[in-house]
């Protein structure tokens, strides 16, 4: 399986202006003081704060011979920042733990032919500068994918799942003694999700929807509940999705195929989330993802972003007054993170 939907947001691109314009008018009703916070990076993104919202975790590609993500913590007082992979391969989905004494990534450093796949990565970039055309986003469920902690800064590095085919997509639990990822462990085009310990053990299944994607989950503030992302209705067509910790109760929460839902991520209230969407009804025309609020009772959802390029990925500070997320801003530069004061729609 093949996921293929993220080409504006994650995919670099050569820069072809200034810093992009960060924030438009019809943002102001909810954002404001929009910045750009990374800088350094050929693209950047998907990043997520520490407990105390002094600092970041996200994931990064270096000016270097690594083409592919690294993961990063950074001081958001001094902007200081530090790569806490181990800088091989690739790494997604970074994560603090909730007293901020560990860090979570998936990595893909253990593959002993990461180093081989850099040559393919430059080459079909060359040739997409030479087409003018930026290729179809894929990301590939590497086999090679495992799940690690760490601390802060990069030491103390241990492996938590050792199964064949892909594990990421995890995220710590509020109380921090569960993660809960997503894993092909039952079969290539089963991605499922799982539930486990913090030291890895006791893993249990959490969705049964074989052949289709399921991921991105997080848990809701109360651990009661995880929100996640699935295409079981249309391939690539990603929905929105909770379900109960113990995997009773899964209800959908979009019911678009002509749509993209996904990265959704919980309010402090648990009553609503942010998430990334995007019309994909017209074949010819490319989508453009902007940020929505949704109300999980009454339904009713309220659009957050409105500029050029793709806004997504967007997550909460600890005091829920900040939000963060991916995005392009003018739709020609690379990724990468902004920050803004946040204000919740009635």
């Amino acid at each position: 399986m093949k996921w293929t939907l993220l080409a504006l947001a994650l995919v670099g691109a050569d820069p072809k202006s200034d810093t992009p314009k960060a924030e438009t008018p019809a943002e102001s009703p909810h954002l404001s003081n929009v910045r750009q916070i990374t800088r350094e990076f050929v693209r950047a993104g998907e990043g997520y704060f520490s407990p105390d919202g002094s600092k970041i975790i996200f994931q990064a590609e270096e000016n270097g011979p690594n083409p592919f993500y690294q993961m990063f913590v950074m001081d958001l007082k001094s902007g200081a920042h530090r790569r806490v992979s181990p800088g091989v391969g690739k790494t997604t989905c970074g994560y603090f733990h909730p007293t901020e004494s560990k860090i979570l990534f998936a990595s893909t450093h253990l593959d002993p032919d990461a180093k081989k796949h850099y040559e393919l990565e430059r080459k079909l970039r060359e040739e997409e500068k030479q087409a003018k055309k930026r290729r179809r986003y894929v990301w590939d469920f590497d086999p090679f994918m495992e799940i690690f902690t760490a601390d802060p800064d990069g030491s103390n590095l241990k492996r938590l799942t050792d199964s064949p085919g892909y594990d990421a997509e995890a995220s710590w639990s509020a109380d921090g003694k569960k993660i809960v990822f997503c894993s092909n462990r039952t079969g290539e085009k089963n991605l499922e999700l799982f539930v486990m310990d913090a030291d890895g053990k006791n893993v249990r299944q959490l969705t049964k929807a074989p052949g289709c994607y399921n991921g991105g989950p997080f848990f809701s503030p109360d651990g009661t509940k995880v929100i996640f992302r699935s295409d079981r209705k249309k391939k690539d067509h990603l929905q929105l999705y909770v379900i109960n910790v113990d995997g009773t109760g899964e209800k959908a929460l979009t019911d678009d195929e002509n749509w993209v839902f996904w990265a959704p991520y919980w309010y402090r209230d648990g009553k609503h989330i942010i998430y990334t969407a995007a019309d994909h009804s017209d074949p010819k025309a490319r989508p453009n993802y902007d940020l929505y609020w949704m109300n999980l009772e009454t339904q009713k959802t309220t659009r957050l972003t409105n500029a050029p390029g793709a806004d997504v990925l967007p997550v909460f500070s600890p005091d829920y007054r900040q939000l963060m997320w991916t995005s392009t801003r003018d739709g020609r530069q690379p990724a990468q993170l902004f920050i803004a004061d946040f204000k919740a729609p009635e």
